[in-house]
């Protein structure tokens, strides 16, 4: 098989290292990589070449390659020309941009986005989402505390003491248990909520406060994600997060649900409540955020608090998120591809969660 890996053009990142590039190859597999693809994670051509890949210009990879490996698709233009039967591997956030996965549904192309891996046991090493979710949780204490005009840790000094930042977590999946974690590391006093009632034990054991709004719903089906809860429990939410907001210094909000808006838990009266000089990270602000004033991408000052909307923390971890990506991207393609592109099990779980092309009796590259 010819994979082709493409540089990304909004992300430091890149989808397949040249450690992984030799594994694929001493499969004997033919590997080509756009020119400058990992110059953002620090990789240079020349580690390519090494490691066996073949530099090319992005045309000649999307009209050679068998499969093609991105993180953030290509766009439309690009993938509607591509020649029937062509495989690509990306995060297409089909639930998210349903007016690309339409398209893709009608195409010839057969797309696995890796965003729908599903939260078996057997699909960890392929989990992307969560390894970037770890390292969004870690960036994002780091963030708030550049921007957070006191220390972290308890300091006693002979010029008196500096009491410990009072951090809360909104969502303990795997980016805010990075984030407890992080932030016990530097000191601070931790706080975190979650509805899943699962997760007290994970909090507690990172040695922060679990807090807890009695008469949470939560379905097993749904993968380990929060689910919406009813109005009568979202009142009370938000009345507990509004006590808990009004002392913190720092508020890292990660709660998504998948092919939704994110749920409000900041509401707007809650950051004029905190106290001037706080920061709030929003790590679900690429899908409305969890915070009613951030902003996607942008960082805002209101009322003296600063809300960061970064949806890209993983692409400042560059190096090592391009190195986590990669290995999920491999622990995927061994499993998938194992017997070949002819070979592809449209019936296994992890393949029915990723592919949304046509329908599968129809997906066939020898049609």
């Amino acid at each position: 098989m010819i994979i082709g890996v493409l540089k990304e053009q909004t992300d430091a990142r890149v989808s397949i290292t040249p450690e992984t590039t030799k594994k694929l190859i001493d499969k004997e597999n033919q590997v080509l990589v756009e020119k400058g693809a990992g110059a953002g994670a620090m990789l240079s051509d020349a580690d390519y070449q090494e490691a066996g890949a073949q530099l090319a210009e992005q045309a000649e990879i999307l009209s050679s390659a068998d499969i093609i490996i991105s993180i953030h698709p290509p766009s439309w233009d690009k993938l509607s020309k591509l020649p029937k039967g062509k495989i690509v591997i990306s995060l297409f956030n089909p639930l998210g941009d349903k007016e690309l996965a339409d398209k893709l549904v009608t195409s010839d192309i057969i797309p696995f986005s890796l965003d729908r891996i599903p939260r078996t046991t057997i699909a960890q090493s392929m989990d992307i989402l969560s390894s970037m979710a770890s390292i969004a949780g870690y960036k994002a204490v780091l963030t708030a505390a550049n921007h957070l005009p006191s220390h972290f840790p308890m300091l006693m000094t002979a010029a008196g003491t500096i009491p410990p930042a009072r951090v809360l977590i909104l969502g303990a999946g795997v980016a805010g248990l990075q984030a407890i974690a992080t932030a016990r590391r530097l000191g601070a006093i931790v706080e975190a909520f979650d509805v899943r009632s699962a997760a007290r034990e994970e909090v507690e054991s990172l040695g922060a406060k679990f807090v807890e709004v009695e008469g949470a719903q939560e379905d097993l089906a749904a993968g380990g994600y929060a689910i919406t809860q009813t109005e009568e429990y979202q009142n009370r939410q938000k009345a507990l997060i509004h006590e808990k907001a009004s002392k913190a210094h720092v508020i890292i909000t990660t709660a998504n649900i998948p092919g939704r808006k994110a749920p409000i838990l900041i509401e707007k009266a809650t950051v004029e409540a905190m106290q001037p000089g706080s920061v709030i990270v929003d790590l679900a602000a690429i899908t409305g955020g969890n915070c009613e004033l951030t902003e996607n991408d942008k960082t805002i000052v209101r009322n003296g608090v600063t809300i960061i909307g970064n949806s890209n923390l993983p692409g400042e971890v560059s190096k090592d998120a391009s190195k986590m990506y990669s290995n999920n991207v491999l622990n995927f393609f061994n499993y998938v591809f194992k017997d070949g592109i002819e070979g592809i099990d449209y019936s296994n779980e992890i393949v029915a969660g990723t592919y949304f092309g046509k329908p599968k009796a129809e997906a066939n590259t020898n049609d």
